[in-house]
């Protein structure tokens, strides 16, 4: 173990300045995700245990196993994937969802597709299925049609625990009230909470790489895309909007975060101002 450790620390010093680009360079043409300068100790942090178990002493070794290595690459990509996230993240987007989308929704009386394009560990998914629970009881009648939600992320880990559905309560209590959780959770042991089967069963989840086609993924009426694209590139960021807007049905609606905005975009998406907050709604092409 004296001896792992060493080569920890060896590891750590003699990364250079070129294995840090180059690996950089990697990350961001393998999942879009962009590394500033100096982030030296970021990468050997989030990387050390998974180094020490395939036995690569360098990053230069690490980069050349990714090559070869297929699985590899997604563990090295799943290791840097940023998976902080909450209930109920912000309010605004949450209120103009229930009081603005879900009853336009209601009114079109056909069925609700939603994509919840980077959801982490299901927070985000789950928190928009407990809202359309919350509106259906207060609406009876509405939404009829039916409501599905696809969630995806390009962390594998992630998506399992998503899948799961099981949460510490260290991570329920981060933005989930006594309401809900007494509501729409049922308790799997002493520190640990099940989100409910009916609060399950309309969400969907699978890997997605926002880099890649979402051709296959069909037509939605809401997406979800926040607090992912400030990891990337401009370009790539107006590239993923714009695919965005292919798969959105017309009229549909994107929500982004709070500290992302729509750049040079005008001829997909209008502003929609909701008092407070904002949402983006697709326009027709050529319009």
């Amino acid at each position: 173990m004296l001896q792992v450790k060493g080569v920890e620390l060896r590891m750590i010093k003699d990364m250079t300045v070129d294995e840090y680009n180059r690996f950089r360079q990697s990350l961001e043409t393998n999942s879009g995700i962009m590394l500033g300068e100096g982030k030296e100790y970021l990468v050997t942090s989030r990387l050390r245990r998974l180094m020490e178990r395939e036995s690569l002493m360098s990053v230069t070794d690490l980069l050349k196993a990714m090559e070869r290595n297929r699985n590899l690459l997604e563990n090295v990509v799943d290791a840097m994937t940023t998976n902080e996230t909450l209930w109920f993240r912000d309010e605004h987007p949450y209120r103009i969802f229930r009081e603005r989308l879900l009853p336009e929704a209601a009114a079109n009386r056909r069925p609700l597709k939603i994509w919840s394009s980077a959801c982490s560990t299901g927070q985000e998914p789950y928190s928009l299925s407990i809202e359309i629970e919350e509106y259906k009881r207060r609406n009876p009648g509405q939404l009829m049609a039916g409501e599905r939600i696809l969630a995806t992320d390009i962390s594998p880990s992630s998506l399992a625990a998503a899948k799961e559905g099981v949460y510490q309560q260290l991570a329920i209590r981060r933005g989930m009230n006594d309401q809900h959780l007494k509501s729409y959770f049922e308790q799997a042991d002493a520190d640990r909470w099940r989100i409910k089967q009916e609060i399950r069963n309309r969400v969907d989840f699978r890997p997605q790489n926002l880099k890649q086609s979402f051709s296959l993924l069909g037509k939605f009426d809401i997406i979800f895309c926040r607090n992912v694209l400030i990891y990337f590139s401009a370009d790539l960021k107006a590239d993923i909007l714009k695919r965005m807007h292919a798969s959105l049905n017309p009229g549909g609606y994107l929500m982004l975060g709070a500290s992302e905005a729509m750049n040079n975009l005008g001829d997909y998406y209008e502003m929609v101002q909701c008092h407070p907050g904002i949402v983006y709604r697709a326009k027709k092409p050529g319009s």
